[in-house]
């Protein structure tokens, strides 16, 4: 399920509307936001547990290769798993919540269990995949499955 998304300072409704009074867009933005929240809270305890967020990701086609970088700051090599079928690719993991002191007056990053999917348009070479993690971001190479190539058969006469 795709829930909406705060917009960030500078799109429409920080820019407000033309001929509209800044406290028009402003109102907007709020409602936007209060919305936001409360389809979250309702799908929460639909789904019987803290629903999986999706990390954002880029997909590459190369020559002889797709390359899946997934942006995964602050998580651990251990808490990432990657599984590889003929034509499909899995990352999840969790991000665990650290320590804190004081009071949390507002939160805005994730935490939890998160959960990438991707179709691929052919087959790879799942025992050839390899995945890094650097800097936050996890790359993952699939190598493409060698298709058969159409080659020429000779007709012999029988003998």
């Amino acid at each position: 399920m795709t829930l909406p998304v705060r917009h960030r300072p500078g799109r429409l409704l920080e820019r407000g509307f033309p001929g509209w009074p800044a406290p028009v867009s402003a109102e907007f933005d709020e409602l936007f936001d209060r919305m936001s929240r409360l389809l979250e809270s309702a799908a929460m305890p639909a789904m019987g547990e803290a629903m999986a967020w999706a990390p954002l990701a880029d997909v590459r086609e190369t020559d002889d290769a797709y390359v899946v970088e997934c942006e995964l700051p602050g998580i651990k090599r251990e808490d990432i798993d990657v599984e590889v079928g003929e034509r499909e690719l899995t990352i999840t993991g969790e991000l665990k919540e650290g320590e804190r002191s004081g009071t949390l007056r507002r939160s805005t990053r994730r935490s939890g269990c998160f959960e990438y999917r991707a179709l691929l348009p052919t087959e790879v070479k799942s025992f050839d995949v390899s995945a890094t993690l650097a800097d936050g971001v996890l790359t993952v190479t699939m190598p493409k499955a060698q298709a058969a190539k159409p080659r020429h058969v000779e007709v012999t006469p029988q003998s």
